[in-house]
């Protein structure tokens, strides 16, 4: 697949990784013994997350972020309101440009039932300038380093980190 499908065809290749990401987490927490599981999607983003998760009594806000493994991004942009919810966490999915294979993943989040760590300070600004060329910050946006992120080899990890062994 070409770099420019990447990019004409973001919003489609978002939702097949989300999709790909909840089958994956459903299989791997089937294989646990889980059967308490709820999934639900946000209708609007406004709150500053993608998905509720919540396995036998713990409940996650989670926002997804992707790159493609070889991408040079180094930070995300994450809105505030996901810090305000109960076990707010972000998960980055690192995939195959190609197959589309997923992992490794990044994770930003507490244990479960806890909240997230601080986002930090860093306003993040609009990608595009004013007609004077001046970006305006984005107040409830905060920018987020890759090197904040702990790096979770398989799905496994990732689920142990959102709800615990």
């Amino acid at each position: 697949m070409s770099e420019t499908a990447h990019f004409l065809e973001s919003g489609l290749r978002e939702k097949v990784l989300e999709h790909l990401f909840v089958g994956d987490l459903l299989r791997c927490l089937w294989r646990k013994g889980a059967r308490d599981i709820e999934v639900l999607r946000a209708e609007v983003d406004r709150a500053g997350y993608d998905l509720v998760l919540e396995c036998n009594g713990v409940l996650r806000h989670v926002q997804l972020k992707s790159s493609h493994r070889s991408a040079k991004t180094r930070d995300v942009k994450i809105h505030v309101n996901l810090a305000e919810k109960p076990s707010g966490c972000v998960i980055w999915i690192l995939f195959d440009p190609e197959s589309l294979e997923l992992g490794p993943f990044l994770w930003f989040g507490g244990p479960p039932r806890q909240p997230m760590p601080p986002l930090g300070d860093r306003v993040a600004r609009h990608t595009k300038g004013d007609r004077t060329g001046r970006k305006a910050e984005r107040p409830n946006i905060r920018v987020l380093a890759k090197s904040r992120f702990e790096v979770l080899p398989t799905m496994d990890a990732v689920a142990r980190e959102l709800f615990g062994p």
